[in-house]
């Protein structure tokens, strides 16, 4: 799928990420957004990254609605030098591992 494997964190693993002072990027849609998201996440919408890279952190979980487009954007801020790894199954795996969503 991927030509460099892009690091995943599993929904139970993003609260210690988190602690540890990574950033928690939500690249889905302004519609995806005003439905509900992770608490504490920055809504950059995928296709405003290019423009918005300067407000993204050195150390990045990057989220999305099934984890396919945050994939994307893991890899390619990786390629930038940063470190990023995606959340596995997205945003539907973290509400279906029993995980809080705010709206």
């Amino acid at each position: 799928m991927f030509g460099d494997q892009v690091p995943t964190v599993l929904p139970g693993e993003v609260a210690a990420r988190v602690a540890e002072g990574w950033m928690l990027l939500d690249v889905r849609t302004d519609d995806e957004w005003a439905d509900g998201r992770i608490a504490g996440s920055v809504h950059i919408p995928m296709d405003q990254l290019m423009q918005r890279l300067d407000e993204v952190d050195d150390r990045v979980v990057c989220v999305c609605a099934v984890g396919a487009r945050s994939a994307r954007v893991a890899q390619f801020l990786n390629a930038q030098g940063r470190n990023a790894v995606n959340l596995a199954g997205g945003l539907y795996a973290w509400a279906s591992s029993g995980l809080q969503i705010e709206s």
